[in-house]
């Protein structure tokens, strides 16, 4: 299991609302938060996911993200 930190544009509440499903639907993602404090707004996901399919389902969901 890896962790990977990526700068999104999720930077609220209601975006970390909109994003929750795709995000926990991933079963190979075992936890994942943003910390929207952080002028990056910074995803940090634990898993056996990929950069790829990390940015692919955030892309999906309707946010930007680049790995940190």
């Amino acid at each position: 299991m890896k962790t990977l930190q990526f700068n999104t544009n999720i930077n609220c509440g209601g975006c970390i609302k909109a994003v929750t499903p795709t995000l926990n639907g991933e079963k190979a993602i075992a936890s994942w938060q943003v910390d929207t404090a952080n002028p990056n707004k910074v995803l940090t996901v634990t898993g056996d996911v990929t950069e790829e399919q990390v940015l692919a389902l955030v892309e999906d969901a309707g946010f930007k993200a680049e790995k940190a």
